[in-house]
């Protein structure tokens, strides 16, 4: 799993840093992209969530495992919504309101870090308080961003 994971954010780092039109030669690829990612995303974070919500034992290790995960990929769909990208379930605000989209992203990376951070502590009730305020990124952007 760890070497999956690190050979899989190399690989991220290495498309982050290209230009989004360099990176999908269809608008399809960039949705599936973003997809992927979020996907990734929410299956590691829904373990977290879990546990803060008593529906899995607590395991600070795991916890922190997942939040690890979590905020290294927070950082990857957003290239994928650039110009041109337009499809899948993202409403056209993302492209109207790209500054507010934009800011979104970065409370969404700024708050998986300090989930992270609140996993390293092994506090269940500091993690559950990341944890939310993590959540509530998500449902800002689902909210004003995400067709249902």
């Amino acid at each position: 799993m760890k070497t999956f994971a690190a050979l899989t954010l190399a690989a991220a780092a290495v498309c982050v840093s290209l230009p989004a039109a360099a990176q999908f030669a269809k608008a399809e690829d960039a949705v599936h992209y973003r997809q992927g990612a979020l996907f990734v995303i929410g299956q590691h974070f829904g373990r977290i969530g879990a546990m803060v919500n008593g529906k899995a034992p607590f395991d600070a290790k795991a916890a922190q495992e997942n939040a690890e995960v979590v905020a290294n990929l927070a950082k990857l769909p957003w290239a994928a919504f650039g110009p041109g990208t337009e499809g899948g379930k993202a409403k056209p605000e993302v492209w109207k309101e790209s500054a507010k989209f934009n800011e979104g992203a970065e409370k969404f990376q700024a708050e998986a870090a300090k989930l992270l951070a609140a996993t390293k502590t092994g506090n269940l009730e500091q993690i559950k308080t990341a944890f939310g305020a993590t959540a509530n990124t998500c449902k800002a952007c689902h909210d004003d961003f995400r067709s249902k």
